[in-house]
């Protein structure tokens, strides 16, 4: 397993507040990871459609508001399940994408706030 893959698979479990401690190098990377799943703008718009929605929403859906190909969308769709930013269902041959609430929540307590001094 290389080390990025290591990395998006513990993404999830190991992020740490930036405003807390020292990071340790896996907890750096795992932060990261997420980080980079999110350095694209059509990933942010995706993240953004499907915050929305109160329903995971159909692959052919999701389609419809990009203006990719349905290769190019399931390369960004990969990536964001891959981090677990995402989730993925199957249902017949349609696959239905909704966020990942608990990975949200971790990554809104990695920028959590912090009091600045005045």
């Amino acid at each position: 397993m290389t080390t990025l893959v290591a990395e998006i698979e513990t993404a999830t479990e190991c992020c740490a507040p930036l405003t807390g401690g020292v990071l340790s190098a896996e907890e750096a990377g795992a932060t990261a990871a997420l980080f980079k799943a999110l350095a694209d703008p059509t990933r942010v718009r995706i993240v953004n459609l499907l915050a929305g929605s109160p329903e995971p929403v159909c692959l052919c859906d999701i389609n419809a508001g990009f203006d990719l190909s349905q290769p190019t969308l399931s390369h960004h769709l990969k990536k964001l399940v891959g981090t677990g930013l995402l989730t993925r269902e199957q249902r017949g041959t349609w696959a239905f994408y909704s966020v990942n609430e608990e990975t949200l929540r971790r990554l809104g307590d990695v920028v959590g706030r912090r009091e600045i001094a005045s």
